[in-house]
């Protein structure tokens, strides 16, 4: 891809799954990487097995849910790498305790929504706002946020999960709308059922299937899809795309 090499990229959750295929999408191309994570042994992990292969990566730990620890990750990565010209939204609070507690409006649980909302939009504006600065000042930059299917289809459960994720796309637009005057794009990527390392761990044959007939693809979405559309839409060649959500899913949502 175009405009990668020598970029610097922030990945606010990026120690397994989706994160840690971005960071290593990104470092093939070129670019070096932040990732942040509350795992810090896991991201320290990633950052080891792509340094090993030639890329440049470096691990911080960090929470979404607290923004010292936010403002934290986004100094760390600008004094160590000069700057920063990216940023990569994926983390979310996909926990039993709290997701598997998103039931529904009459059941819901106040403590699950506002944890819910704390990591899924909080924490992503937060680090967009601690990132802004530093793009305004070299003239620009790129922000891409993790949303969700759920925030188009109206699941009935896990409204707190939906609500979350269609505020992101709302913020993605008001950032874009604010600052692509001043060279900020910012996107959203909409990953569908994907089999990351857990979710192959947890997911049964007859989930799959299930997975695999609702799609209008013939395969499931892996790791590397989401990450291939996040890297995209980061680098160079997606200078004419603003205020989007893209929809990686294999086709589970279609819509205008």
């Amino acid at each position: 891809m175009r405009g990668l090499q020598g970029k610097r990229i922030v990945i606010a959750g990026g120690a397994a799954g989706i994160g840690a295929s971005t960071a290593e999408r990104l470092t093939k191309e070129g670019a070096s990487v932040v990732i942040g994570d509350r795992n810090l042994d896991a991201a320290q992990t990633t950052a080891k097995r792509l340094n090993e292969t030639g890329g440049t990566a470096l691990a911080v730990e960090f929470d979404l849910a607290d923004e010292s620890s936010i403002q934290a990750l986004i100094h760390t990565a600008v004094t160590e790498l000069g700057g920063i010209d990216g940023l990569f939204n994926v983390g979310a609070d996909l926990s039993p305790q709290n997701l598997g507690r998103d039931t529904n409006l009459l059941d819901m649980d106040l403590a699950v929504w506002r944890r819910t909302f704390e990591v899924n939009l909080f924490g992503y504006a937060l680090t967009c706002r601690a990132a802004i600065p530093h793009l305004l000042a070299q003239g620009g930059g790129a922000i891409v946020n993790t949303s969700s299917g759920s925030a188009w289809i109206g699941e009935p459960e896990r409204p707190a999960y939906g609500a979350s994720k269609a505020a992101i796309n709302a913020l993605t637009r008001h950032i874009a709308s604010a600052w692509g005057k001043q060279g900020i794009r910012c996107n959203t990527v909409a990953p569908g059922v994907t089999m990351t390392e857990t979710a192959q761990q947890q997911a049964g044959e007859e989930l799959k299937a299930m997975v695999l007939g609702m799609v209008r693809s013939p395969r499931l979405g892996l790791p590397a899809d989401p990450a291939a559309a996040a890297t995209f839409l980061l680098s160079d060649d997606a200078t004419w795309v603003n205020g989007q959500a893209w929809s990686i899913d294999g086709g589970m949502t279609i819509r205008d």
